[in-house]
């Protein structure tokens, strides 16, 4: 299986510092430096703290909700008192905007694909196939970056699984 990731893997290794990867994926290393954080007469400029939601269109949002939820371990948005929202770890999050013509999400019709982190993508790719779910695992792993599975909600919206390298991992 090929996945299409020089792009995202470009924009990893830039955002995590890894020239390395790039240099060994024969793709030149951009030595672009970082937009200006601060102006001179302003101070620091105040930034995002986080991704606070996730908000799409979908044909039966209770059941996707639902699906989200049983098979991912996604809470669903609180809708009274004394019910929590979900929290994720604390994690790297990569935000990249990507050609109207990429081909990385599969359908040209989809705009948009999430990406969530996780411990043990085996034992989550285990999971998912034990429920009917088609996943796609990516047999590489990407040094610094780690691993990566594909597969799609039931409406058809693609979704990335990502365990991060460790530090003392071995390649």
């Amino acid at each position: 299986m090929h996945f299409h990731r020089r792009q995202l893997l470009r924009t990893l290794s830039f955002a995590f510092g890894s020239s390395f990867l790039l240099s060994r994926l024969g793709t030149a290393v951009q030595t672009g430096t970082q937009p200006a954080t601060a102006s001179p007469n302003i101070g620091e400029m105040e930034k995002v703290t986080g991704i606070g939601g996730l908000f799409f269109r979908a044909h039966d949002p209770k059941a996707l909700a639902s699906w989200y939820q049983q098979h991912l371990g996604i809470s669903l948005t609180p809708s009274s008192a004394g019910e929590h929202a979900w929290e994720q770890e604390a994690g790297p999050t990569a935000f990249t905007p990507f050609s109207e013509t990429s081909e990385y999400f599969g359908d040209a019709q989809k705009v948009w694909m999430v990406n969530f982190r996780v411990r043990d993508l085996d034992k989550m790719a285990d999971q998912l196939r034990a429920a009917g779910i088609e996943i796609k695992v990516d047999p590489q792993s990407y040094p610094n970056l780690g691993r990566f599975a594909r597969l799609h909600d039931p409406e058809g919206n693609p979704i990335e699984l990502w365990q991060p390298a460790r530090a003392n991992a071995p390649h």
